[in-house]
């Protein structure tokens, strides 16, 4: 299994989440620290959940990195968290109205 579907299978189990987006990034960082041939190193995560209603941005950050110790250990360099709860509002949607 790719580390990109572990990542998702992970997320989807733990927040269930309304949204998720997996993306690997690792692309666009050639050449630098981490990067290597074939990719899986660079992510960032999309995620909507009402898993995070209460909880503030550490907190939510930190129960990412925690699920995914395993693959952050195991070869992920980055992880771009983009995390927020059903009722909070997408901030990407007001730059793109602007």
């Amino acid at each position: 299994m790719s580390i990109k579907q572990s990542i998702a299978d992970k997320l989807t189990t733990a927040f269930s989440p309304l949204s998720l987006n997996v993306i690997d990034e690792s692309e666009k960082h050639r050449g630098h620290g981490g990067w290597r041939e074939g990719g899986e190193t660079h992510f960032r995560v999309q995620i909507v959940s009402s898993a995070f209603d209460g909880m503030n941005r550490v907190a939510r950050h930190r129960a990412i990195n925690d699920l995914l110790a395993d693959e952050l250990a195991g070869g992920v360099h980055a992880l771009a968290l983009e995390i927020r709860s059903e009722s909070e509002p997408d901030p990407r949607a007001a730059r793109i109205a602007d």
